[in-house]
């Protein structure tokens, strides 16, 4: 935890602080109580290049699929610039996050979520790609 991130405004689009939002989840001080409150922390993770908490809250069936490389890759090579959730309900998220590409070309990945909670975690299991 760095000083800057007392005075910045969180990643994942809520008018919180950094600090008293995503990072909590982030360090490992506190865990995600809905399944929308992690796919916040996530998006907030690939913005904060947390390539550990992006593995550790991927379902432990899913992570064979998931490359720590590849993640950290595609997290470092984007700026990441908005979160928009559209809808939640407990276990799905879809959502749109805004960055710009390594050749500087605005993105867009529009997502829908699955979660699951399991021995008092949520956990990222797979989305569906729009």
């Amino acid at each position: 935890m760095n000083a800057m991130s007392y005075s910045k405004t969180c990643y994942c689009g809520s008018a919180a602080m950094f600090n008293e939002c995503c990072e909590p989840f982030i360090n490992g001080i506190r865990k995600a109580p809905t399944a929308e409150t992690l796919m916040r922390s996530r998006y907030s993770a690939y913005a904060t290049h947390a390539i550990d908490y992006l593995m550790e809250t991927t379902h432990p069936l899913q992570r064979k699929y998931y490359s720590k490389s590849e993640i950290k890759q595609w997290a470092t090579s984007n700026i990441w610039i908005q979160l928009k959730v559209i809808s939640a309900t407990e276990d799905t998220v879809e959502f749109q996050a805004y960055f710009t590409d390594g050749s500087g070309k605005e993105q867009m990945h529009h997502e829908k979520s699955a979660f699951a909670f399991e021995n008092g975690s949520w956990f990222y299991v797979d989305g569906q790609f729009y």
